[in-house]
């Protein structure tokens, strides 16, 4: 228990897995556990049970994300060097803090910006060291993944911008990290999905940086999901779920999640243009609460002319990559997404 307490507590920082329910709620999943079970593949209940039973033993999100900010963190691996750098914010914004993790001045490397995870309120980048070490390796890449500012002490328009600005560092000292500037990717998970898409979209509208990729794990996209936009009563059941997303949404765009007049320029989904933005992958679980905007996503991406790949694991919940690794259907997943940035950086997509 005390592995799978460690698991679960890197995916909420990895993945936004940190919602919790009100406690008649809280209640009433435990009462229903074998319902909620039932559409989660089998390899993947083990995981889902134990995540289940400690969201019924913790406090809701509401009262806990703070708390949650300071929980432990994956320690980095030693063969994979990193740094921490404190570079410029956009004009009138305070410094950002990134983590670059191998960098190899001399070189001319693909690069990858990343944005964690976490409902737009958890999460870090120091926590998210270790998984990028990981994909540094596999790809011999260099990763900087950003410490944006968190909701709800700070609005999309602050962390937005904080990632604008990690990204125009990486290209401006592409040279410098050993980066080949005309191969930089983004790549987010959960709410870390939907700055990347926040970010694509900035970069295409400024024509800041050139991509050569978006890779949107179970992305955040859509504010209407869970309060004006309701779901099947299967999906959204194991982990991050409909209140969860309602206050983390609330809290990033200052405004009511769901209402007619929110912000426009902080929700992906609502964004009407999306042609002109680089290739795309979008990967998700079929009973993830994200599905079904991940799916729309993918659709109109596909409408405006994106080269696009969907890839929809069966019978899994949000962020089960990140806590059932070793799970068949976790390492197909985590090698689609490896195979799609290792195309985007001109290779042919074989994951040894």
């Amino acid at each position: 228990m005390t592995l799978l307490r460690r698991e679960v507590l890197r995916g909420a920082a990895m993945a936004g897995l940190g919602a919790m329910l009100p406690p008649a709620a809280r209640a009433a999943a435990a009462a229903t556990m074998p319902g909620a079970l039932d559409a989660v593949a089998p390899e993947l209940r083990p995981a889902a049970e134990k995540i289940q039973a400690m969201i019924a033993a913790m406090p809701p999100i509401t009262q806990a994300y703070r708390t949650m900010r300071s929980g432990p963190i994956p320690p980095p691996a030693t063969d994979i060097p990193y740094t921490e750098q404190h570079i410029p914010g956009a004009a009138g914004q305070p410094p950002v803090t990134v983590y670059v993790i191998n960098a190899r001045a001399g070189t001319r490397r693909p690069a990858i910006l990343h944005t964690h995870g976490g409902g737009y309120i958890v999460g870090s980048a120091r926590g998210s060291i270790a998984p990028c070490q990981d994909i540094a390796r596999q790809l011999d890449c260099v990763v900087v993944t950003v410490d944006y500012r968190l909701a709800p002490e700070t609005t999309y328009i602050g962390s937005v911008a904080d990632n604008h600005a990690a990204l125009l560092w990486l290209h401006a000292h592409a040279a410098d990290l050993g980066v080949d500037p005309a191969r930089i990717a983004l790549l987010g998970e959960s709410a870390g999905g939907g700055h990347a898409a926040l970010l694509a979209l900035m970069a295409r509208d400024r024509r800041s940086v050139p991509l050569c990729a978006q890779v949107l794990i179970y992305p955040m996209l859509d504010d209407r999901t869970g309060s004006t936009r309701t779901v099947p009563p299967f999906i959204g059941r194991i982990g991050w779920d409909a209140p969860a997303n309602v206050f983390g949404w609330t809290s990033f765009l200052g405004h009511p999640a769901g209402a007619s007049d929110v912000p426009a320029a902080g929700v992906p989904a609502r964004i009407t243009d999306l042609s002109g933005l680089p290739p795309t992958f979008i990967g998700v679980g079929s009973v993830d609460l994200f599905v079904d905007e991940d799916v729309d996503y993918a659709r109109r991406l596909i409408a405006a002319a994106v080269p696009t790949e969907l890839v929809v694991t069966p019978g899994a919940f949000h962020g089960f990559d990140a806590v059932a690794p070793e799970t068949g259907l976790a390492k197909r997943f985590t090698a689609a997404k490896i195979a799609a940035l290792r195309r985007a950086f001109g290779g042919d997509g074989v994951v040894a």
